[in-house]
């Protein structure tokens, strides 16, 4: 099984809104482009029905290069999750 890519995501939605190419892409980069500022700037993101993307904050942490084996500390960071809602998880297992 493969994963979906934005081409074909920008085909289906060409082909379902009777949309251009073009038009297609132009809607896709926008919303990406939505979705990746408004986490940019920490702000959670829910679609009902779909889930939601959460901004996280890591703590500094000890690691370890595993090529060299030498201690080192790892940066605070911010990790993006997401917890699928539940009409998403039905559909997913009951098909």
């Amino acid at each position: 099984m493969s994963a979906l890519t934005k081409s074909t995501i920008i085909e289906k939605i060409s082909e379902k809104n009777n949309q251009t190419p073009a038009q297609a892409k132009d809607t896709l980069e926008t919303f990406l482009e939505i979705i990746k500022s408004t986490l940019a700037a920490g702000e959670d993101i829910m679609i009902s029905g779909f889930g939601k993307f959460q901004v996280n904050e890591k703590a500094p942490r000890k690691g370890r290069n595993p090529a060299t084996d030498e201690e080192m500390i790892l940066k605070k960071r911010r990790v993006v999750t997401f917890k699928c809602a539940g009409k998403l998880k039905d559909r997913l297992n009951n098909g």
